[in-house]
């Protein structure tokens, strides 16, 4: 994680952050604060520092919230993982504020992402995750489909992107094998290795879906190898995953296209929301090989 942003947006963010933790978190949190901010693709957060006392504050907005993002969602799904250790602990939510504990340690680089033993230990926090009990509704994939559709900059469709939507919502969506947690963006990155273990962050994405879907995204974000995804599912299985590998496997390639259309309309509701040319140049790929496939 990184510090970024200019001084003067920090002091007036600060500020406001400020009188939150004041009035929300505890007292020993309301002295002395020093506030940094956090690099994130999606949102803002705010690394607060008192003392020995180390969290994590992230914001929920009106722009966040139509990139499917619920801090009050995040916080109920946190809170029934804290006994797993495998995610952060929420100290407090109160709107627009979620605030949970700081993971102390290292992220991954990516050869190390993809070393046995990190692919080993890997495995057996998606068999805890996937073995907890759902907390809400299930994942509403056409509807988040529809949402972004609807925010994304008009001029920029064309009658064959037209088709390939109308073609895919009329689809009907795989069948779930097991619907549970999922953390949905799982990359070196969001993975920290630290004294206590290992623990994934950043789960402002998580929600019950289909355990498949998850490995879906899994191996997009990663760009996995065929190699490579049948020693992760091997190792899932070994760890109590589910006991199917190739009927897992050929779940999560049927949920690709979906996957695939949602990160292309996240890429673009992003581009429209913040006119970053990242955001374009990622999803002109995605667009390119969806609309050869579908």
């Amino acid at each position: 994680m990184k510090s970024f942003g200019p001084a003067a947006v920090r002091c007036k963010i600060s500020n406001s952050l400020q009188v939150w933790v004041k009035k929300y978190l505890p007292a020993d949190y309301s002295a002395g604060c020093i506030f940094t901010p956090v690099e994130g693709l999606s949102s803002e957060s705010w690394r607060i520092v008192a003392g020995e006392h180390r969290c994590l504050a992230r914001h929920e907005s009106a722009e966040k919230r139509l990139l499917g993002i619920s801090r009050k969602r995040e916080c109920r799904l946190l809170r029934s993982l804290t006994p797993q250790a495998i995610a952060p602990s929420v100290i407090c939510w109160e709107s627009p504020w979620l605030a949970v504990s700081w993971i102390n340690g290292q992220t991954l680089d990516t050869a190390s992402f993809f070393s046995q033993s990190a692919q080993k230990r890997l495995a057996t926090m998606l068999a805890a995750l996937h073995g907890s009990t759902p907390q809400g509704e299930p994942l509403d994939l056409k509807r988040r489909l529809q949402i972004y559709w609807q925010s994304i900059d008009a001029r920029r469709l064309t009658p064959a992107w037209l088709r390939v939507h109308q073609r895919l919502m009329k689809r009907r969506l795989p069948s779930a094998l097991k619907i549970s947690t999922a953390h949905m963006d799982i990359h070196p990155e969001n993975w920290v290795e630290g004294p206590q273990g290992d623990c994934l962050i950043d789960w402002e994405y998580a929600a019950n879906a289909d355990i498949a879907l998850e490995f879906a995204a899994l191996f997009r974000a990663n760009d996995y190898s065929a190699q490579q995804r049948a020693q992760l599912l091997q190792y899932y299985v070994l760890s109590g995953g589910y006991s199917d590998t190739l009927k897992l496997e050929r779940q999560a390639r049927q949920w690709q296209p979906w996957l695939d259309y949602l990160m292309l309309m996240w890429f673009e509701v992003r581009w429209q929301q913040t006119a970053d040319t990242r955001y374009i140049d990622w999803a002109r790929t995605l667009r390119q090989q969806l609309f050869n496939e579908i």
